[in-house]
């Protein structure tokens, strides 16, 4: 599923950013685009002139441009990217490379996705908690196949604002009609997926035009730049207009003379706000208590919003677990066993109808059944491929990648809809408006190797198909040991 930054990193300042770059808003943003469309090259200026690099960095970088054969003085900036050997010999982006970098106005946690379809579930992974996606066009290929599977990704995501690089313009000599016509031809593509109104820049991100200086060169362009794009568009909603969700991780209870009946529930508040004497609702098992105290290693809390990670104490000795989710206690969560979710395959192993699955939702972790994928989404074409429901006791060979192996399931890199029999109830957070609580993902139980990366609820795939309603008899699952 590629790197993930680890949650705690992601909420940290970047390095050598002062505590009052720490306090300003953050913005999660992603690239995306095809190969050779300059994804890289654009963030390696963003950092450069922005002055987001070490010294040491611009040193190495320097180096590695020589041992390929730079001349002039140019630095190669994709290489502040391109981090793994093998994207640097092959020239492409592998993996997706987070990178922090700051202005006066707001920080920024970037991740730069791969352009080639073989990689496209690693777009999932930089995009999954973006706020904002750059999809970059080669201004000489104009919007490619690549470009709008990578469209209907940040849809499919819900990422809420998009903008349109138009790059490389220099090689068309800083074009208008060029510029324009891409735009348009991106901006109907855009409409048919429903995705937020799309800004369009034209620049070079090898020579700076437009990144973070205005350029000279198109007199005819009188929008923003892009960096000033990424200042300026509104993050997150403030999360104390967000309804709490707090995934505990872990039951503190130390047993120590100093504290003999300590009781703390410790976690990340995903979204909203926790404040001592609110009544707090703890699901799946819908006990409720009053929050009495909010612990932190730097001391006691009167209130804590996202994304502090804090140890919440309750008014009453209820069970509480990992992977319980504690809520507004006059919120109605829906919660339940039975799931259906868009994914995307993560693995060249297909899907297997009537497979044991575990099911990560938040912090917790459930045993559950892959009762059948019912609908596989064409990102070229934006059509639904719908299926009858089918035999799931039947065996499907999930070994055999060949295309013609299993027709009616998914494959890597495919997205599809799914619907899951969990072993015990979950909360069931619409992805659409939860999105920290409302992803999942589907592990294979016997080696732990992610298979699927999903969404609960409505996404683009149900516009487009909406869902059927399911008029089998569940009987069978009794039998299935769920």
């Amino acid at each position: 599923m590629g790197t993930h930054a680890p949650a705690d990193v992601l909420d940290a300042p970047a390095p050598g950013v002062d505590d009052g770059h720490a306090r300003r808003d953050l913005l999660r943003l992603a690239t995306a685009g095809s190969v050779d469309d300059g994804k890289s090259t654009l963030i390696g200026r963003l950092l450069y002139d922005t002055k987001s690099v070490l010294a040491d960095q611009l040193s190495a970088v320097e180096r590695a441009t020589a041992a390929r054969g730079g001349d002039g003085g140019a630095v190669d900036l994709a290489l502040l990217t391109d981090g793994l050997r093998a994207e640097r010999e092959q020239g492409i982006t592998i993996d997706v490379a987070y990178r922090y970098f700051s202005t006066a106005r707001r920080a920024f946690v970037l991740a730069d996705t791969p352009g080639h379809v073989q990689y496209t579930r690693n777009m999932v992974t930089g995009a999954s908690t973006a706020e904002l996606a750059i999809v970059l066009v080669d201004a000489r290929k104009g919007v490619l196949e690549q470009t709008r599977r990578h469209a209907a990704l940040t849809a499919l995501l819900g990422v809420p604002h998009v903008v349109l690089a138009v790059n490389k313009m220099d090689l068309v000599g800083f074009d208008a009609a060029t510029f324009r016509s891409i735009a348009r031809e991106f901006a109907d593509h855009a409409r048919v997926l429903g995705l937020p109104e799309v800004h369009a820049v034209p620049l070079s991100a090898l020579e700076g035009d437009n990144v973070v200086e205005r350029s000279a060169r198109t007199p005819w362009y009188d929008g923003p730049t892009l960096l000033e794009l990424l200042e300026a568009v509104p993050v997150a909603r403030d999360a104390s207009t967000e309804p709490l969700r707090l995934p505990v991780q872990y039951v503190i209870r130390p047993r120590t003379p100093e504290h003999p009946d300590y009781r703390g529930y410790a976690g990340k508040v995903a979204s909203g706000v926790v404040r001592v004497g609110d009544a707090v609702r703890v699901l799946p098992s819908g006990r409720t208590s009053r929050v009495v105290g909010i612990d932190t290693f730097d001391g006691p809390l009167a209130a804590a919003e996202a994304p502090r990670s804090v140890t919440v104490r309750l008014a009453d000795d209820v069970d509480v677990a990992r992977g319980d989710v504690l809520v507004p206690a006059d919120e109605a969560v829906p919660t339940g066993q039975d799931l259906v979710g868009t994914v995307c395959w993560l693995t060249e192993r297909r899907s297997v109808p009537g497979a044991r699955v575990l099911v990560r939702i938040g912090t917790r972790t459930v045993r559950g059944l892959l009762r059948e994928v019912d609908a596989r989404l064409d990102v070229d074409t934006l059509t639904v491929e719908q299926w009858d429901p089918v035999d799931t006791v039947r065996t499907i060979d999930a070994t055999d990648t060949s295309s013609e192996a299993a027709p009616r399931s998914l494959g890597l890199n495919a997205i599809g809809r799914v619907r899951l029999r969990l072993a015990e109830p979950v909360v069931l957070d619409d992805y659409a408006t939860h999105r920290r609580t409302g992803g999942f993902l589907l592990v294979d139980p016997t080696d732990g190797s992610t298979l699927a990366a999903g969404m609960v609820g409505p996404t683009l795939l149900d516009r487009l198909a909406p869902v059927r309603p399911d008029e089998r008899d569940d009987d069978w699952l009794a039998g299935a040991g769920i």
